[in-house]
């Protein structure tokens, strides 16, 4: 039964530390100084969108939220079609940011500047059980985005519970994922509301990245990340400092990698298993079993379509979107998703097991299977799939392929990238997959790409010292990661058309990247940088075809 009011967070003595900044740890009661600051300073309406970049920052405003019964929204995307829709929806919402709107049209609050004063100790607000405090989004892949209420009551015994499983209290974590999807908030923000871990307050990104966030905090310290990132970070052969745990979710995780992942970090990886609708429900090492094993006080139950999760955290009783198979009470296999079964000619297999197979190839850095549109009645809707892998060629691939999957799941057509379009939680957006395939166009909606000039910028310290100022060669870099999507069907990039720099760009610049629509024919991609009226860059991408 849950309590009447659970504390905001269960941190027990005001030095306890809840945040690691570069600046060094935050204090439960520095915490608390912040949130009190900002949650004066939060507008009338009940809605926030919170877009901090800065974890600690998301963290404060969460809270800060909650103080004043205000809700959270989370969605999937912040496409200009989300946001309007959330304007329709609750008219009242405003937007909480650390750096800038990028955009967003609604009203903005910007995050305080510094600490504030925290020199009293401040008592822990008591929060109700039952007050909601969030609103997460589906992604909408299957239709509309749902929404789905969480209580503060739910919330704080999900996050007890994944901190008991992993044995996390006192632990730091580096989280890869940002706060705002669904993963993230739960691993990374609240297990340190309530469960006693202190979250790394950036997002890093690439291999280096993560490795300098893993060394700026202390033992004991865990990396909580996604297949990709992980995949990313293992093939780039850095030493990383010592971890005492690595998580891993968003989508399946291979033995293969767990495997390398253990050996390289000398540390268990764990998977967490859930979903939006119910949150996290379950973990296994990957490495040692199959079987997954419930949190807390979750359970599932058998229903006419499939299985239900009840219990613990979950608000109600909530059907799964998985096929499973139940071992006991408390354990079970998962089989993948209901909308990923395939079913060709006559047999039938899952698009996980096929995605498994393909990144188990030798040479794939990255691939995905998918389902395209459907075919007309008279034709047969085959599968796609989209990789990285610059050793091979399509007949390579093919024959690597037939000796692990039936040849009526080969993919047709198989097409070969630079990059998959991962979002930030690393996760493939359908629209952007069905890009990809020959004859199709990008969306003009999906022509414009946003990005926040991160203030810690590895770049930064000696370019220039005093006047920091990026180099021509990281805006270079992001233009071609924020082309993908954009290119041609079977197209890469293979250099660097006519370039001009115009102004200087410095930390914390919001900048957009807009493309030039490229056909099949293109033989170069068109791209300009903004930040506001303002041109900073103006270039094109030269195409080619994979050798």
């Amino acid at each position: 039964m849950r309590q009447a009011s659970c504390p905001l967070t269960d941190l027990p003595a005001p030095d306890s530390i809840i945040a690691w900044q570069p600046a060094g740890p935050v204090t439960r009661n520095q915490f608390l100084a912040d949130v009190h600051q900002l949650a004066e300073r939060l507008p009338d309406g009940r809605h926030v969108l919170n877009i901090c970049h800065n974890r600690y920052h998301f963290l404060v405003g969460l809270a800060a939220a909650i103080v004043r019964g205000k809700i959270s929204l989370l969605p999937s995307s912040l496409t200009p079609n989300t946001v309007a829709r959330l304007r329709h929806d609750t008219p009242d919402v405003f937007c909480l940011h650390d750096a800038s709107l990028e955009d967003i049209d609604l009203p903005g609050v910007p995050f305080p500047a510094g600490h504030a004063p925290a020199e009293d100790i401040l008592a822990v607000p008591e929060i109700p059980a039952e007050q909601i405090v969030a609103h997460v989004f589906t992604s909408g892949s299957t239709g509309a985005a749902l929404i789905h209420r969480k209580t503060w009551g739910g919330l704080v015994i999900n996050a007890l519970s994944e901190s008991e499983r992993l044995g996390a209290r006192g632990c730091a974590l580096v989280g890869t994922v940002p706060p705002q999807h669904m993963y993230g908030f739960e691993s990374t923000v609240l297990i340190c509301l309530h469960g006693g871990a202190a979250c790394w307050s950036g997002r890093p990104f690439y291999p280096a990245d993560i490795g300098a966030a893993l060394d700026a905090v202390p033992a004991p310290r865990a990396l909580v990340t996604t297949p990709f990132h992980l995949r990313t970070l293992l093939e780039a052969g850095l030493a990383l400092p010592p971890v005492d745990f690595l998580l891993s979710a968003t989508a399946p995780l291979s033995e293969d990698l767990a495997a390398r992942a253990e050996a390289a970090c000398s540390a268990p990886l764990l998977e967490i298993y859930g979903c939006t609708e119910t949150g996290q429900l379950a973990s296994r090492r990957s490495t040692q079993t199959r079987a997954w094993q419930l949190l807390g006080e979750v359970t599932l139950c058998a229903t006419e379509s499939g299985h239900a999760a009840r219990g613990g955290h979950v608000e109600g009783t909530v059907a799964i979107s998985d096929v499973i198979e139940l071992v006991d009470e408390r354990h079970f296999l998962l089989h993948g998703r209901n909308a990923d079964q395939v079913n060709i000619a006559g047999k039938r297999t899952s698009l996980g097991y096929l995605n498994q197979q393909l990144l188990e190839v030798p040479g794939v850095s990255d691939g995905v299977f998918f389902m395209p549109d459907a075919e007309p009645d008279d034709h047969a809707t085959r599968l796609c799939a989209c990789v990285v892998a610059p050793g091979h060629t399509r007949q390579s691939l093919l024959a690597a392929l037939r000796s692990r999957i039936d040849t009526a799941f080969l993919p047709r057509p198989l097409v070969f990238v630079e990059r998959l379009p991962r979002n930030a939680a690393s996760k493939l957006p359908r629209a952007d997959l069905l890009a990809l395939l020959p004859g199709a166009a990008a969306p003009a909606s999906a022509r414009e790409r946003h990005w926040q000039v991160p203030a810690a910028h590895p770049a930064f310290p000696g370019h220039f010292p005093g006047r920091p100022i990026l180099p021509g060669v990281v805006l270079i870099d992001q233009a071609i990661q924020l082309a993908d999507g954009l290119l041609p069907a079977g197209s890469t990039i293979r250099g660097l058309g006519n370039t001009k720099f115009f102004e200087p760009v410095g930390p914390g610049t919001p900048l957009v990247f807009d493309y030039a629509p490229a056909s099949a024919r293109a033989r170069a991609l068109a791209f300009e940088v903004r930040a506001g009226d303002r041109i900073i860059a103006s270039g094109s991408l030269t195409l080619g075809q994979p050798t």
